[in-house]
């Protein structure tokens, strides 16, 4: 869909002070030497330990909103999304954040599509601010910490990524901002949904049974029983580099006209091959070369990534950025922004 008058007024990002190296974790055993050698191309993880997720959500808003000229009082909605458990069973982050900000009154909503959280949150601010709502500024959050002994965060997803830290913030407007959001288009690939299942049934939490089964053993489930792995990599380039053309024609932008693609923090080969190649764009055009010295951050990956390039001097008034990203499920996003400034709070 195209969208218009919504723009990206800041973005905040809170980072844990523990960066592990790939080399670190080797020595230490914690991650396979082979995968090294596949050339993953992946560096490190960003460690939060136990700095619960919301509370670097709470500090990534804080600096969103630090940076930006409105204040708390004026934020009509609030999105918050993850990829990880956020809290004890029943509590509500959404209302957490909200509490710990200060702002009372609003609604917030909470998204849990995991890897492709960030972008299905953009999708309800799109609702929010051309609806009936007519939101004028929405707050979207989003934290992730993947310390837990029911997750392997270096091996547990196999070789495509390292389970990374941390949080962000964004902070939309319908007034002004240093990037307009021009399009956004997702969708579902639900013969895909049983491939981070598995064999489970869907009441395998009763027994506490996702704790004893890897993400890598689900995918290694799927693929041998239900769909090969060759399959599945070619109906998901398929279904998303659609989604990424409809983001493009929406935009009326080319491939070619696209300064970086986003992508989450993952496998050099497989953002070439999967993202990259598609599109006929050399990885030179991505963010991997940046993006994998922080690893994957489930749900918060885009906007950190946007904050990265903002606040280095990647980005440059009228440069076009294409994000994509996908979870579980299948679900599958993209948006396309265009930079209008530099804002004083990049440099």
């Amino acid at each position: 869909m195209k969208t218009d008058g919504i723009y990206i007024d800041t973005v905040g990002v809170h980072l844990p002070d523990e960066w592990v190296s790939i080399e670190k974790a080797v020595a230490e055993g914690l991650y396979d030497e082979m995968s090294i050698a596949y050339g993953t191309g992946l560096t490190a993880a960003y460690i939060a330990g136990d700095v619960p997720a919301v509370d670097m959500a709470v500090d990534a808003a804080r600096q969103a909103i630090e940076r930006s000229e409105q204040d708390t009082g004026s934020i009509d909605f609030h999105v918050h999304c993850s990829a990880t458990q956020q809290g004890p069973a029943g509590s509500y982050p959404g209302g957490y954040v909200l509490r710990e900000l200060g702002i009372s009154g609003i609604p917030s909503t909470d998204v849990r599509q995991h890897s492709n959280g960030m972008l299905a949150a953009f999708e309800v601010v799109v609702g929010q601010m051309t609806g009936a709502a007519a939101a004028e500024s929405v707050l979207v959050t989003a934290g992730e910490n993947f310390t837990t002994p029911k997750i392997d965060r270096w091996q547990g997803f196999g070789t495509g990524f390292t389970a990374s830290d941390g949080a962000a913030a964004v902070l939309f407007s319908a007034e002004s901002g240093f990037a307009q959001l021009r399009s956004l288009n997702s969708g579902t690939l639900p013969a895909l949904e049983q491939w981070h299942r598995g064999e489970q049934s869907q009441l395998a939490y009763r027994d506490d049974e996702l704790g004893q089964v890897t993400m890598l053993d689900l995918l290694t489930f799927f693929n041998a029983n239900v769909i090969p792995l060759d399959k599945c990599m070619q109906m998901i380039m398929e279904f998303e580099l659609d989604i990424v053309q409809r983001s493009l024609v929406d935009a009326e932008l080319n491939a070619s006209d696209i300064a970086c693609v986003v992508v989450a923090n993952s496998d050099a080969t497989m953002i070439d091959q999967m993202k990259m190649q598609p599109l006929g764009l050399p990885m030179s055009r991505s963010s991997w070369d940046f993006g994998k010295e922080f690893g994957h951050i489930g749900a918060c990956d885009m906007a950190v990534l946007l904050n990265h390039m903002i606040t280095t001097g990647r980005l440059a008034v009228g440069d076009n950025i294409l994000m994509t990203t996908s979870g579980a499920g299948w679900v599958s996003s993209s948006a396309v922004l265009t930079i209008l400034d530099v804002p004083a709070w990049a440099c």
